[in-house]
C-alpha cells in the first residue's frame, strides 16, 4: 500500500491572516476556514497547503511533548513552501506589498534558476524561483 502526499501543514499565531496573505501575494483561493478560525486551506493544486493556530497545534501534540513554534524573529527552520514563477522579482515585490521580508538577496543559479527567499509575518520561509528545465546538454 503506498502513500500520497496530500498536505503540508504550518502552525501559526493567526490562521485567517495568514490565508489572506498567501491569497493576496500568489492569488491562492481559499479553499476553507473553520468558524473556530483555527485551521484554513489554500487551493495550490494536488497538494494543499495549510495553516492550523498554535492552539489547536498544541492540543493535538500535548501528549507528544508539543513543538516548536515559528517565530519571525528567529532564524527560519530548514524547511521552505517553494513557489514557481516566470517572473521572481514581479512576485517577490508584490508579497512583500503584503507584508513579507526579504531573507537574502536574489541569486541566479549555476543550473539556470532564479531564486530569492522571503519570511511571511510568521517566519515562514519562502522560495520564489524559476522553475528547473531539464538541461538540454551535459550534466544537470
Amino acid at each position: 500500500m503506498s502513500a500520497h502526499f496530500d498536505y503540508t501543514i504550518f502552525s501559526v499565531d493567526d490562521v485567517e491572516s495568514t490565508l489572506d496573505f498567501f491569497t493576496a501575494s500568489f492569488d491562492f483561493p481559499r479553499r476553507l476556514l473553520t468558524p473556530e478560525g483555527d485551521y484554513g486551506e489554500l487551493e495550490t493544486g494536488q497538494t494543499t497547503l495549510a495553516f492550523a493556530s498554535n492552539a489547536l497545534m498544541s492540543t493535538n501534540l500535548e501528549q507528544a511533548g508539543g513543538f516548536a513554534r515559528l517565530s519571525a524573529a528567529q532564524a527560519p527552520v530548514g524547511a521552505t513552501i517553494t513557489l514557481t514563477t516566470e517572473d521572481v522579482e514581479a512576485t517577490v515585490e508584490r508579497a512583500l506589498t503584503n507584508g513579507a521580508t526579504r531573507y537574502g538577496t536574489t541569486d541566479d543559479k549555476p543550473w539556470g534558476q532564479t531564486v530569492a527567499y522571503l519570511r511571511d509575518g510568521n517566519g515562514i520561509l519562502l522560495e520564489i524561483a524559476t522553475p528547473i528545465r531539464p538541461a538540454t546538454t551535459g550534466p544537470r
